[in-house]
């Protein structure tokens, strides 16, 4: 087998297990330790938004197979995103990554139909892990 062509079939035996993430908070530093986490887990970062209305245009563009979602933004909550994005598509796989004390907010969320949430600050395992539930 040539070289280039075991290269192609590597990449794609590879990303056969990636899946693809868009990263939606309202914090530069939060965006970037949710990437480092996932890519370190094997994770495709495919599109970041800041507040909600940038989350259902990216994720109306991109179709990821996973949505980490803040819930406290600027302009456009990520509950209210949440719910327009499942509206849309009923099989979209949303992560809550949220603060402590936000509980209720939590148990919103989860009855809109997210799968699953993790609390900041976060291990990268534990985002990891809820990640990998949320995708199976």
């Amino acid at each position: 087998m040539n070289e280039s062509l075991q290269q192609i079939t590597l990449a794609g035996l590879r990303n056969t297990n990636v899946a693809t993430v868009i990263i939606v908070d309202d914090s530069k530093f939060m965006r970037a330790l949710v990437r480092d986490a996932l890519v370190a887990g094997g994770h495709e970062i495919v599109g970041e938004a800041e507040n909600g209305f940038e989350a259902i245009v990216l994720y109306q563009t991109m179709k990821p197979d996973l949505v980490t979602m803040d819930i406290t933004m600027p302009e456009k909550g990520g509950l209210q995103a949440v719910a327009e994005i499942l509206k849309a598509d009923k099989n979209a796989r949303i992560l809550m990554v949220t603060a402590l004390g936000q509980e209720q907010i939590v148990s919103a969320a989860i009855k809109l139909g997210v799968k699953g949430f993790v609390i900041k600050p976060f291990q990268p395992n534990r985002l990891q892990e809820a990640a990998a539930k949320a995708l199976s």
